[in-house]
């Protein structure tokens, strides 16, 4: 169990992708993205996320992420917030993401 004070210190942001790169030097299949976090600046990710989604889909897609992890080098790109997804039972990640637009940086809660 984790407390309330140990939830606090997670940050989660909403943010919407800019950009989405094919990331062919990551171990597994990823995609690099570039994410508007708004107030919060445009922060990378590097995301599992190619067995459910073309690059064409996600530009523009408004996500969820935690913002206040430390960077962390993948391969040769550096990794500065993690995407959220559920991972499902073939290890296929789907997306967090808002169903109405919000301000990019808004916090979850």
């Amino acid at each position: 169990m984790i407390t309330w004070t140990d939830f606090e210190k997670i940050d989660m942001r909403t943010g919407t992708i800019i950009e989405v790169n094919d990331f062919p030097q990551a171990i597994n299949p990823s995609y690099q993205l570039i994410i508007d976090f708004g107030d919060l600046g445009v922060k990378k990710s590097s995301a599992q996320i190619t067995r459910l989604y073309q690059k064409e889909e996600l530009k523009g897609k408004q996500i969820i992420a935690i913002v206040n992890f430390p960077p962390k080098q993948i391969a040769n790109f550096i990794s500065e917030c993690l995407v959220l997804g559920v991972v499902g039972n073939e290890k296929e990640v789907s997306l967090l993401a808002v169903d109405k637009p919000v301000t990019n940086g808004c916090k979850i809660a």
